[in-house]
């Protein structure tokens, strides 16, 4: 007997859906790709175009009445999220929400709770949980490679000096727009699955385009964040950086010190740029990064220290392949806790911006 199937319909016709959901709902066996709602499709980016085997609506109504639809995936401004995710679930279907996922934390909770009421599927797209330089990282600290770690660095540094036009630029924090919203949750969201919650967050909002510092309750929205949080059970600092004025040939990504050894890395996750460029995830190179690129891992031998290259992993790869095929069979299941990353967790995350945004308005340390 065959395995069954799910229909899957996606709300929003931007790069997102084109690039990082329809190439991977195709690779995904028990998934189809169904229908798509885009609103106004114009010459050369319309779904008639380039999917005219499916069904294609204008709104989203018709697709949410359509009992043949199973799954739908958010692929709109996080402004719109929280309305579409709740009248999703209300109409029996399975929810993927691309990230940021909801501007609040108890947005977050209402959505979670929902879902769960209903018996249902709600995710949200956290892919760079597979980046190859993160897993990396969990493999590190697994094979205790580091030691108890004292310091960990992360960066989202980019020599962008015009304000972006999509929604990462003018939607405000309020709406879940900016950099903190944006790039911050892939960042932190990092550090959570890591780390879980810390104790204190402390946080300093900058407008590194104009040259302001923000301060008080400035309603400027920042183009950098920088955040610190603290874990009093283990002493550890994180340090949370996202710039756009770094004018770098090799920009800085992860800088890990531990009473073992130390781990730096500079450049992104090929992932991104390779499906960008027309790779397709079937590839034998696609989520390969370059052995110029790999990091390098410091460590004391014998009371000298010993610096060598330290291999991505990657053999095999774990893509964003991965986090389609957890999120199949969670549909598969309707088991929570299958679920690659459940809202539940995404709220905390939430919770920790939130916790950033307070303290960088009142300048003091905030617990999350």
């Amino acid at each position: 007997m065959a395995a069954k199937q799910f229909n899957v319909g996606i709300v929003g016709y931007g790069l997102s859906a084109k690039v990082f959901h329809i190439p991977f709902i195709a690779l995904t066996a028990s998934l189809r790709l169904h229908s798509i709602v885009q609103r106004s499709p114009a010459p050369g980016n319309s779904v008639l175009e380039d999917h005219p085997q499916i069904k294609h609506f204008t709104s989203v109504e018709p697709m949410l009445a359509d009992s043949e639809v199973d799954v739908v995936i958010l692929s709109t401004p996080p402004n719109t999220h929280y309305t579409l995710a709740r009248d999703a679930l209300g109409a029996g279907k399975h929810v993927l929400v691309e990230k940021p996922f909801v501007p609040t934390s108890k947005e977050a909770d209402e959505l979670a709770a929902l879902a769960r009421e209903k018996g249902l599927v709600l995710c949200v797209y956290q892919n760079r949980r597979w980046d190859s330089d993160f897993v990396t990282v969990q493999q590190l600290l697994k094979d205790d490679k580091l030691g108890r770690i004292v310091e960990f660095e992360t960066h989202f540094d980019r020599f962008r000096l015009e304000k972006p036009t999509t929604w990462k630029g003018t939607l405000s924090m309020n709406q879940g727009g900016g950099a903190i919203y944006d790039l911050g949750t892939h960042l932190l969201d990092q550090v959570f699955v890591l780390f879980g919650m810390p104790s204190t967050v402390s946080g300093k909002f900058v407008n590194q385009r104009e040259g302001r510092i923000i301060t008080g309750d400035n309603t400027e929205e920042p183009d950098s964040v920088t955040a610190i949080l603290t874990y009093n059970d283990t002493g550890l600092v994180v340090f949370v950086r996202i710039g756009v004025v770094s004018v770098e040939t090799k920009q800085p990504r992860y800088w890990i010190r531990g009473t073992k050894g130390s781990y730096r890395k500079f450049g992104l996750d090929p992932q991104e740029d390779q499906l960008r460029g027309g790779m397709q995830a079937t590839d034998a190179n696609f989520g390969r990064e370059d052995e110029s690129k790999f990091g390098t891992l410091c460590t004391i031998n014998n009371g000298k220290f010993e610096e060598n290259v330290c291999p991505t992993v990657q053999d095999p790869p774990q893509t964003y392949l991965r986090f389609y095929e957890m999120f199949a069979k969670a549909v598969e299941t309707g088991k929570e806790e299958d679920v690659p990353v459940p809202a539940t967790q995404a709220a905390q995350v939430l919770r920790i911006i939130e916790a950033v945004r307070e303290s960088a308005r009142s300048g003091k340390e905030v617990a999350p």
